[in-house]
């Protein structure tokens, strides 16, 4: 997924002069065509994530179109206050793109692991934030994002991940896709949890158990529309993210059916990391595993709350 992102960063590039790409201390070969072929567009800077954040929105404050690329911790956590400063409050064009969003970095341990970053960004004013299922979708974030006014985070995954997202569906940054109808149940996901999702609605459905899937690519500006309209009709919702629990999509979506005013609303799950530092070391799915992130895990707690909306009172 990232090498599919920083493709799209080197055609608008070659396409728009005002494209600049940044880089803090990344390995060798980083978009090596963009820097023999346009050097004044490609700029690597050393260990100095906020310096850059405020770079970047000097360059966008004259003109400039700024994707910055980093690991996804030292790009939120570490510059949280130029991002609110110089990003946030000026609105300046300049794209993040967040390496290792979720439990990517499992090998490396919690002070890696980028369980927060949407609940941090989304705090901030004027800040956009997408989360990509697959290399597909993240092409076509990446191309909308040339002209989407003020700044964007882009969580960028490991990559490898199966490609799930369809072309037809279509895409537009603040617009949720619809993948399947809500029936009784309705999972909602962001980035690569997409793919989980599909996997559990098959076994859900293998016992008789219609399930809807509705994937939220742009956690904000949330699509607060589309959640309304499909949730209506399920009789739970459960939202899937490899996040906190706090403060992400799952906040989003609780928040979003609450203030709905729904006559009859569906009983509702959070499915993500609990109140608690990931503090084990291991894989991504090991991770995911253990906080019930795996289909049949996810199949389970739809069952579950289900039966839930099932007791008669």
């Amino acid at each position: 997924m990232r090498k599919r992102c920083l493709e799209v960063v080197y055609r608008l590039a070659k396409k728009n002069k005002d494209v600049v790409f940044v880089g803090s201390d990344l390995g060798v070969g980083a978009l090596d065509e963009l820097k023999k072929e346009l050097p004044g567009q490609w700029l690597m800077e050393g260990i100095s994530e906020q310096h850059i954040v405020g770079m970047a929105a000097g360059m966008a404050m004259s003109g400039k179109i700024v994707y910055f690329n980093t690991i996804a911790t030292f790009m939120t956590r570490r510059c949280f206050e130029q991002n609110i400063v110089d990003l946030g409050m000026s609105k300046a064009k300049v794209r993040l793109l967040g390496s290792g969003g979720g439990l990517v970095y499992a090998p490396l341990g919690p002070t890696h692991l980028a369980f927060d970053d949407i609940a941090i960004m989304r705090a901030i004013p004027n800040m956009t934030i997408v989360a990509p299922a697959d290399a597909e979708e993240m092409e076509r974030a990446m191309l909308a994002s040339e002209l989407w006014d003020g700044p964007i985070y882009v969580r960028v995954a490991k990559g490898g991940d199966p490609v799930v997202s369809k072309t037809e569906h279509g895409f537009a940054l603040g617009k949720a896709i619809l993948h399947k109808q809500a029936g009784d149940v309705l999972l909602v996901t962001t980035g690569i949890m997409l793919n989980r999702a599909l996997d559990a609605a098959k076994l859900l459905e293998a016992e008789g158990i219609s399930c809807g899937i509705l994937h939220v690519h742009t956690v904000k500006p949330f699509d607060a529309e589309a959640l309304v309209a499909v949730a209506r009709d399920a009789k739970a919702v459960v939202s899937l993210e490899e996040h906190t629990v706090l403060g992400g999509l799952g906040s989003a979506v609780a928040e979003t059916l609450l203030e709905a005013g729904l006559e009859r609303a569906p009983h509702f799950k959070r499915l993500g990391v609990p109140d608690c530092f990931p503090d084990e070391y291991g894989s991504q799915n090991s991770l995911l595993e253990k906080y019930g992130l795996n289909a049949a895990q996810i199949a389970a707690s739809a069952k579950a709350l289900l039966s839930r909306s099932e007791v008669k009172c």
